[in-house]
């Protein structure tokens, strides 16, 4: 029998993104990009939070000391400090954008701790290449990969080695795979790893479980895709919506896989998924990694 996806926060976010698991805080973060928010939801209490940022916030990862996170939003990577009801920002790297109406997209750190986000123009009916991936660290913002349009995906294999990328964009819908040297941060040896056009749903948000197999959102479709290392759709599981935007595991045995979704805007009819937007919880019966801190 397949899991069924419990529903978490009904929250109605406009794109729910970016769901990071604090293993300290047993507590679940995530984005709504477009309300300029950064939310909580704690295990234990069930307590929900939230704090608003200056700019649309579109990817975090944890900073590694208490009440920082670090963030790509529209004019660069930021720090974000929690100080009570109030979240500081203050920018680490402005990117420089080819064009104008451009953000971050998604994003998360490698296995050593570097932040690599993804750069996407607002209007995708533009299907505007401008797009770029990036990697922040220590020696400062480079981007590493361009010509992308809706960059989406990004994971890492358990041992750090391979990398994962995806262009969600409906005339692109590929994931690629690259080695990844973890000394350097640097990924070659760019190859297709799934053509989504052969599979329901368009390749958003993902993540890897412990046993190195790449869960992926089939935006459009309400389905999370499991593939294995070797690219071959292992399950599909089903959430009450249209638009799985991101997923990632965690919970106190880091079993339990988080989503979150987008609530089409405009005069979409929503009757047959009026949780659109909301937060879900599967227990897919594996078991995901710890997310990696900034360092």
């Amino acid at each position: 029998m397949q899991p069924q996806a419990e529903l978490l926060v009904d929250a109605r976010h406009g794109t729910g993104e970016s769901p990071v698991w604090h293993v300290g805080e047993q507590a679940l973060y995530w984005v709504d990009i477009p309300a300029r928010a950064l939310w909580r939801w704690d295990s234990a209490s069930g307590q929900l939070s939230s704090w608003l940022a200056p700019e649309m916030l579109a990817c975090i990862a944890w900073g590694g000391r208490a009440g920082r996170w670090i963030a790509g939003m529209e004019s660069g990577i930021f720090e974000l400090q929690i100080q009570g009801a109030a979240l500081q920002t203050k920018l680490l790297a402005p990117v420089a954008h080819p064009s104008q109406n451009m953000r971050f997209n998604d994003g998360r750190c490698d296995r050593q701790g570097r932040l690599w986000a993804g750069t996407m123009h607002m209007n995708m009916g533009l299907a505007s290449t401008a797009g770029a991936l990036y990697r922040y660290d220590a020696t400062g913002l480079h981007k590493v990969i361009d010509g992308l349009i809706t960059s989406n995906g990004l994971g890492f294999s358990p041992d750090g080695r391979v990398m994962y990328l995806s262009d969600s964009h409906p005339t692109v819908q590929s994931i690629w795979t690259f080695d990844y040297d973890t000394d350097s941060g640097t990924p070659s040896n760019r190859r297709l790893f799934v053509d989504m056009n052969a599979y329901p749903g368009r390749p958003d948000g993902a993540a890897v479980d412990a046993d190195g197999c790449y869960w992926i959102c089939g935006n459009d479709a309400g389905l999370i895709h499991r593939f294995t290392p070797a690219g071959k759709l292992d399950r599909s599981l089903a959430v009450p919506v249209k638009k799985p935007a991101m997923c990632a595991f965690g919970g106190a045995g880091l079993d339990t896989l988080f989503v979150t979704s987008i609530r089409p805007g405009g005069d979409v009819d929503l009757s047959d998924q009026p949780l659109a937007g909301s937060v879900f919880a599967l227990r897919p019966g594996v078991r995901g990694l710890p997310e990696p801190a900034f360092v």
